[in-house]
């Protein structure tokens, strides 16, 4: 927990420069509820003392009031529900709680890939009512009789457009927040989920230059560690696996020594060889 005061920053842990945006997002990311949600009104107010309390330092104290934020927030607000969580995954970074971070990360970005496809569905939904009324209104010879009409977006369609650019802007902090965390807490399927990550930011349009250059950065990096973190856990699991089987064949005379295990470099696949009475393998 940091031991700044309200009038400080706080110390930076670390030369990721995503740390150095995460003020950045707790000021920028406020949401817009109409006037008549009353539970969704108390949900902003936590959440802009709990944006107050981020900027001071304060990250635990912040959790609990976006916490608080979240429970009174109508669970059919997606999009700032996701806002919500990702700035709690913001918070467990700066404590340097990695596993909480891409939990809520994680489910930042959940909320989005559904409000993403109820946007579709609507949009497709509206796009087809209107073509059945144009083909009801219009008759072959009046559509030839003059220019085409311009097009104009309607409200919806322009709600929609204006949501679309905030979910991409917080997906992309979402994902670099669940990337970092990821990439802390080390181990092969957590790695290659971060190099995943990185492989969607390294995609998106809408990332800084900064951002940029760390996205190319960790795609260089991880892999490597990723590999070094597979071929440890495999070496770890077949020592546990042959220290079971050696109990299971002890009656029987036999010993795991007597197999050998054998990599496919192409597909790094194993296969179990029986060299019997230290004859020529056998398979």
């Amino acid at each position: 927990m940091s031991s700044e005061t309200p009038n400080h920053q706080p110390e930076k842990k670390d030369k990721d420069v995503q740390a150095d945006q995460e003020d950045e997002e707790a000021n920028q990311a406020d949401i817009k509820f109409s006037p008549g949600e009353e539970a969704a009104t108390e949900s902003n107010t936590h959440k802009a003392e709990a944006n107050a309390l981020f900027s001071s330092g304060k990250y635990d104290a912040a959790i609990n009031k976006y916490d608080e934020a979240i429970a009174v927030c109508p669970t059919y607000l997606d999009y700032p529900l996701a806002v919500l969580r990702s700035n709690v995954s913001a918070c467990h970074l700066m404590l340097e709680e990695w596993k909480d971070a891409v939990k809520h990360a994680t489910t930042a970005l959940d909320l989005l890939d559904k409000l993403e496809r109820e946007d579709k569905l609507a949009a497709e939904k509206e796009e087809k009512g209107k073509d059945e009324v144009e083909e009801e209104i219009v008759s072959a010879g009046a559509a030839k009789a003059g220019p085409a009409a311009p097009v104009v977006e309607t409200e919806a369609q322009i709600a929609r457009q204006k949501r679309q650019e905030d979910i991409v802007r917080i997906r992309a902090k979402a994902l670099l927040r669940r990337a970092r965390a990821r990439s802390e807490l080390g181990g092969w399927s957590t790695l290659e989920g971060a190099i995943e990550d990185y492989k969607k930011l390294s995609a998106m349009t809408n990332l800084t230059a900064t951002d940029q250059k760390l996205v190319q950065a960790q795609l260089r990096a991880l892999p490597p560690r990723a590999k070094a973190a597979q071929e440890k856990e495999t070496a770890e699991m077949w020592g546990k696996l042959k220290e079971l089987g050696n109990g299971l064949l002890k009656p029987f005379g036999l010993s795991t020594d007597a197999f050998k295990m054998v990599k496919d470099e192409k597909t790094g696949g194993y296969s179990m060889n029986f060299a019997g009475g230290g004859g020529e393998a056998k398979k």
